[in-house]
């Protein structure tokens, strides 16, 4: 991935995120796809989660959301931090 790939408008992907994306190749065609704003929503969802079971959960769903081509964490109030 790029350094434009694994930015938000706000966060930076971490690296747990960035490596799942990158295992699937439907998912980061649409990550690569999606404006830097909706990369950040996705990276706001997924570290938001207070527990290490949270976060996994929600990087797990990320990708089957993203290989599906949902371009935006559903609903979800949005990050809190632009």
């Amino acid at each position: 991935m790029t350094k434009k790939e694994t930015t938000g408008a706000v966060h930076t992907m971490p690296t747990d995120l960035r490596k799942a994306v990158a295992s699937s190749p439907s998912a980061q065609a649409v990550w690569e796809d999606i404006t830097p704003l909706a990369r950040n929503e996705w990276i706001c969802w997924v570290i938001s989660g207070k527990k290490a079971e949270t976060r996994n959960i929600r990087i797990n769903k990320a990708i089957s959301k993203l290989a599906g081509g949902m371009r935006r964490p559903c609903c979800w109030a949005g990050c809190v931090h632009r």
